[in-house]
């Protein structure tokens, strides 16, 4: 028979440096400087239509090179650079719907070891996509047309073999 000893232990606390290192000086959020900067943000949303189009436009551009120029690592870098750009901005322009087929696009030509076998047509239909959300004012996926074609953008790249 074993008798098991009785163990005694000590909690040691250790000062938290890293908040006097960094967090003590942010410290709380500042509620008025949120709203400060949502309110210059809505003053802005006049402008977002035209440069949502500038966007547009400049993805257009891009994909006008691939088809002149052909696909060509620079070509397709440029559009992916574009496509990026409205990833990034289709939320703030108020169309999450950019946002996610400009994600899809991405996606599909992401690796620049693969990028050159994407299919034209689905690129197209990415960028069609795009200008077509912004045409009808289709801003969400909660838009019934506007769900079904993200979805299916979705799943012709997943289904691409190049993701």
């Amino acid at each position: 028979m074993v008798v098991s000893q009785p163990q005694t232990g000590q909690v040691i606390q250790v000062p938290n440096t890293l908040r006097l290192r960094v967090g003590g000086r942010f410290g709380a959020v500042d509620a008025g400087a949120i709203a400060k900067a949502e309110a210059a943000l809505k003053s802005l949303s006049g402008n977002f239509a035209a440069w949502l189009q500038d966007e547009i436009t400049k993805l257009e551009t891009a994909r006008s090179q691939v088809k002149t120029l052909g696909a060509t690592p620079e070509t397709l870098e440029t559009l992916y650079l574009r496509a990026h750009d409205l990833k990034g901005l289709g939320a703030t322009y108020e169309f999450p719907i950019i946002t996610r087929m400009a994600a899809s696009l991405c996606k599909l030509i992401d690796d620049k070891d693969k990028r050159l076998q994407a299919p034209m047509v689905l690129i197209d239909a990415h960028i069609d996509g795009i200008k077509a959300a912004v045409r009808d004012s289709i801003k969400t996926d909660d838009h019934p047309v506007g769900k079904i074609l993200v979805e299916e953008l979705e799943r012709r790249v997943a289904a691409s073999g190049l993701v």
